[in-house]
């Protein structure tokens, strides 16, 4: 078994969909305008095995993201170069959190919050 795709849903459409290709750099595999649902469906690559779909849908409620509640908690992406990837992140005016060590691995990681305050890890391959 794997992961077949991730899906998210945004509140507002040209904002994360800005996000996902122009700041995090995800290619887009299509787009679909589904007028029943008013609603868009964007599929993004992560690489060559996973898939993003991100939906709008009209007023989603809010997800709450702090205090952490049950739930899928976060996204991670493994990423070669920690400190290269909150470089480029930075530059681009994204709000980094400190790099962090993991006390099992060991490898660095750290996080963003995606337009929707979605937490997004960036952890050390």
């Amino acid at each position: 078994m794997k992961i077949h795709h991730i899906a998210i849903i945004c509140s507002d459409y040209e904002v994360s969909k800005k996000f996902y290709t122009e700041v995090l750099g995800l290619n887009i595999i299509r787009e679909i305008y589904r007028e029943e649902r008013q609603s868009y469906k964007l599929d993004l690559a992560i690489g060559d095995d996973y898939v993003i779909e991100l939906f709008s849908f009209p007023n989603p409620p809010k997800r709450p993201s702090r205090p952490e509640s049950c739930g899928l908690r976060h996204l991670a992406f493994a990423v070669e170069n920690v400190e290269e990837k909150r470089t480029e992140l930075l530059q681009k005016g994204v709000n980094c959190e400190e790099i962090k060590i993991d006390e099992f691995t060991e490898k660095k990681f750290f996080f963003i919050a995606d337009p929707d305050d979605l937490p997004l890890e960036f952890y050390e391959m």
